[in-house]
């Protein structure tokens, strides 16, 4: 009995040995397996978070690039508006008081579509007044104006 205690020993003592760095090595790889996956985690928290960002980006770049296509459009728009000026005088000779006045009409324009009637302004002048800056100063419209009084030649309208 004392023999087969000698050789059971060890064979216990090896299974023993073998099943606590069985259960070590399982410890051991459960810790590695949960920093793996700690990492595999924070991976997908900053591709996400890259991901938002850059879908944030794109939304303002996109807004962005709409609102300057509507300003590109706008400002083309106004460009091609203009404003048509003619003017005339008007001679009323009553009896005791001939009066001559100015009259100054405005209209504006998209290309060649009338976009308003014709805006009539009539202001009473002396001989001596000067005719062409009182037809600047009358000018409803801020845009350069197309008179036809003067050939189609743009004169800077003042308000």
């Amino acid at each position: 009995m004392e023999v087969e205690l000698w050789i059971g020993l060890p064979v216990v003592a090896a299974v023993a040995t073998g099943i606590l760095a069985w259960f070590v090595m399982q410890s051991r790889m459960e810790v590695k397996l949960a920093e793996a996956r700690e990492r595999i985690a924070a991976d997908k928290g900053a591709i996400q978070a890259e991901r938002e960002a850059m879908e944030a980006q794109l939304q303002t770049a996109m807004r962005a690039a709409q609102e300057r296509a509507h300003r590109e459009a706008l400002d083309a728009f106004l460009g091609e508006m203009k404003v048509e000026q003619r003017h005339y005088t008007r001679e009323n000779r009553r009896l005791a008081n001939p009066r001559k006045s100015l009259v100054l009409q405005e209209r504006m324009y998209f290309r060649n579509i009338p976009l308003s009637d014709w805006i009539e302004h009539e202001i009473t002048v002396d001989d001596d007044a000067d005719l062409e800056r009182l037809i600047q100063d009358m000018t409803v419209f801020e845009r350069p104006v197309v008179s036809i009084a003067n050939g189609q030649r743009p004169m800077k309208a003042l308000a």
